[in-house]
């Protein structure tokens, strides 16, 4: 570790080299780790938010795991074996979570490989330009202008019946397409250029040489292009599951009655409730679900941490 800090210093000087150093554990400590640590010690909480601040630390302030307790199980009136709800609601979501990573890596791939192997020049720079700029405009303004979209009354619903593909309204709002689709929309970026980075460094001539060799194009990209470009997919994927099993706002607006989401509990809980320990419990099962998923997959398909970051 001191060869790594002096060939560290040695190869960015003092002055970047302290400003680095500090700006990441800043980033990593504070912004990071310590909130995550006080939620984690937040949720074993039991009556911390109508606990008098002069018993906080007392014998009063007691360890716990009642709220996650009521995560599984719910109140003790409860007459179901277990929280329908809420479970009910998490397992949805991290289903959904999936759905939408799958559908983007499915979207995404193509035009990844596209970008990085076939379009050149003015055409690849106009493709970029035109994946970038819808994103300009803030992530709110395009949740309702989806919702505008597939409104019962809305532009594609009028498309269809106009082309006679329906021949009544679709509430696409109600069925959960517009929550779907926008989710898999708004992350799309995430999924992209991870990829094209990973394929762009693919050697051309291997492609030409499986090609000339009879390989169709299915075997060149499973036998070559994907597990050439595996870290960039296990990054891309990564950050997708992550952000839409923690989406709020998008579930918010252009989520159907029967879509509730997790984190729409959580906030429930932190907001509505004003049970902060009860809101962390449920953030903390969410987060390591998550984690633990993650990592099992990555065992499951041979991805190694370390490969995310290349």
């Amino acid at each position: 570790m001191s060869v790594w800090f002096q060939n560290f210093f040695k190869r960015n000087g003092i002055g970047l080299s302290l400003f680095l150093l500090i700006a990441v554990f800043v980033w990593v400590v504070l912004m990071i780790v310590l909130p995550q640590l006080l939620m984690l010690d937040f949720s074993f909480r039991f009556n911390w938010h109508h606990m008098n601040p002069s018993k906080m630390g007392g014998p009063d302030d007691v360890y716990t795991l009642t709220h996650y307790k009521f995560l599984v199980y719910g109140s003790p009136n409860n007459p179901d074996p277990f929280n329908i709800v809420d479970v009910t609601v998490f397992f949805r979501t991290i289903l959904a979570a999936i759905f939408v990573t799958m559908f983007d890596l499915a979207l995404c791939y193509p035009i990844a490989y596209y970008l990085a192997q076939v379009a050149k020049g003015a055409r690849a720079r106009f493709l970029v330009v035109a994946l970038i700029v819808p994103f300009w405009v803030n992530e709110i303004l395009r949740a309702f202008a989806f919702r505008i979209l597939f409104g019962e009354e809305g532009s594609l619903n009028s498309l269809l019946l106009a082309i006679g593909l329906l021949d009544e309204p679709v509430d696409f709002i109600r069925e959960n397409v517009a929550l779907y689709a926008g989710l898999g929309y708004v992350y799309v970026l995430l999924m992209i250029f991870p990829i094209y980075n990973a394929v762009e460094s693919l050697d051309r001539n291997q492609i030409e040489a499986a090609r000339d060799l009879g390989a169709s194009w299915f075997r060149i990209h499973r036998r070559i292009v994907m597990p050439f470009a595996k870290p960039g997919i296990t990054s891309g994927c990564t950050m997708v599951f992550m952000l839409t099993a923690g989406a709020l706002a998008l579930p918010q607006i252009i989520g159907g009655p029967s879509s509730l989401w997790f984190t729409q509990i959580i906030y429930q809980w932190f907001n509505t409730g004003s049970n902060w320990p009860r809101g962390s419990a449920y953030a903390i099962v969410l987060l390591i679900s998550c984690v633990v998923l993650l990592l099992f997959l990555m065992r499951l398909f041979k991805v190694r941490i370390g490969e995310i970051g290349r």
